[in-house]
């Protein structure tokens, strides 16, 4: 579809925003969702252009954050296996369920991921207490639990997207002993991974708007190094804090469509 000139500045600047806030937080897609429904485009046809944008603005994202990336390859290749897996589940739910199937379940989901973001430095406490009472190792790669958990999450991101990276962050918060900026490393990366899947399953069998795709994927791109910049400096406390007022606005946001 044609779009004004207006329409292709607000597209473009929303790429930009959601690759910042994709790369520092996550949600990047609550900018980019509605500006694409703005322009006439239908909820599927703008939620599959939207997946393929982003996918310029997590891959930035990711190599902005390389150097906290350094010394997880191992965990990194486990994780995305299961993000992998779960893109592609949840980009097949997109094209068979209705648009409102996910619209009950996602505040509650993101609500929990924020209480869990809140808790962590507690949760991380207890956990070390506890292995130094029965003397066990710390798990690197977060066992079982951080593979399921975060496949299951990546169901939701392939279909949506919307506040995954928050989801990401409070499951490997607590079941990972690493620091905050390290984690927000390896969600960038699985962001990407899920990204990716969803949007080659998407090129084959789904319809998306290119205008839309490409504004978003250039805008996003740039996002990508902007939020990269700035997450990067940011404290611990200020980042939970951060991931904690992103992800309010979006169970507001997602509750008030």
């Amino acid at each position: 579809m044609a779009l004004s000139i207006w329409e292709i500045l607000a597209v473009f600047a929303a790429g930009i925003g959601a690759g910042t806030i994709n790369t520092i937080v996550g949600s990047g897609t609550l900018i980019t969702f509605p500006v694409l429904l703005a322009t006439g485009l239908p909820p599927v046809t703008a939620t599959v252009s939207n997946a393929l944008g982003l996918i310029p603005g997590s891959i930035s994202g990711a190599i902005g954050y390389r150097k906290e990336l350094a010394g997880q390859r191992r965990r990194i290749i486990k994780l995305s296996v299961g993000a992998a897996i779960g893109g592609l589940c949840g980009a097949t739910l997109l094209l068979a369920l209705p648009s409102t199937a996910f619209e009950t379940i996602v505040p509650v989901l993101v609500a929990l991921a924020l209480v869990l973001v809140i808790l962590q430095p507690r949760i991380s406490k207890a956990v070390q207490r506890r292995r130094e009472h029965t003397g066990a190792a710390p798990r690197t790669d977060g066992g079982p639990l951080l593979f399921a958990g975060l496949m299951l999450a990546s169901v939701y991101g392939g279909y949506f997207t919307a506040a995954q990276g928050i989801i990401y962050l409070s499951l490997m918060g607590m079941l990972l002993d690493d620091t905050m900026q390290r984690l927000n490393a390896v969600k960038n990366v699985l962001a990407a991974v899920v990204n990716t899947i969803a949007a080659l399953f998407f090129l084959f069998v789904a319809h998306f708007d290119w205008t839309a795709v490409v504004l978003i994927a250039v805008g996003s791109a740039i996002g990508g190094q902007i939020g990269a910049k700035v997450g990067r400096r940011l404290s611990p406390t200020v980042l939970r804090a951060l991931i904690v007022a992103v992800g309010t606005a979006a169970i507001v946001q997602l509750l008030l469509r």
